[in-house]
């Protein structure tokens, strides 16, 4: 997203690469998962790896307070949760989205929601781990899940189930300053708490 090009936002390059057979796609959250991401693209041996990043300026999470970045090698992992056992809630996110979705996690966490917020940079190296470690991440049990990527929902319902809720984009043709963008499509914070909010209310 931007402000210096054409109006047409690419939504559907995400989904475009993660549909191509033998590559590999990582959209790392801050520095941190950048460096573990082009670590992994070295080491891939299954073929080509897309390393998709952001030109917007997107801060480091803070590490002291969320999971270390060693989960990328694994295409997802526990970023950050309000309390220890069976959260009430998943909040998904990839790319500058993440941040997103740990300011959405802490939001509902003060009002007593249990929250689980996990970073998924890949899905191709998450569908490959062992389907415990799967379920460790993502309980199956735990079906109230909202997502957030700046791109086509579509996929996304392999991670949030029929149940769950995306945010993303469904359109294009607007030009504006990033924040600017992300506030008229829906991609915030504000957003995900009412999707969450509302599952978890039915």
């Amino acid at each position: 997203v931007g402000e210096d090009g054409p109006t047409h936002q690419p939504i559907e390059h995400l989904m475009s690469l993660r549909a191509i057979p033998n590559l590999t796609v990582i959209r790392p959250a801050d520095a941190e998962e950048t460096a573990d991401a082009w670590r992994e693209a070295i080491a891939n041996e299954r073929g080509p790896t897309a390393l998709v990043l952001s030109r917007q300026n997107v801060p480091s999470l803070a590490r002291a307070a969320n999971s270390p970045s060693d989960g990328v090698h694994r295409g997802g992992y526990v970023l950050w949760e309000s309390d220890p056992g069976t959260p009430d809630i998943l909040l998904l996110g990839t790319g500058s989205e993440v941040q997103i979705a740990l300011e959405a996690g802490k939001v509902l966490a003060e009002s007593g929601t249990r929250v689980r917020v996990v970073s998924l940079p890949s899905w191709e190296l998450f569908d490959r781990q062992p389907a415990a470690y799967r379920e460790h991440v993502l309980p199956a049990c735990v079906r109230a899940r909202v997502s957030v990527e700046a791109g086509s929902c579509l996929g996304w319902e392999h991670y949030v189930g029929w149940d769950g809720r995306t945010v993303g984009m469904s359109g294009y043709g607007a030009s504006a300053p990033a924040k600017v963008l992300y506030e008229q499509f829906g991609i915030t914070a504000q957003r995900m708490v009412e999707q969450a909010l509302d599952m978890l209310s039915t």
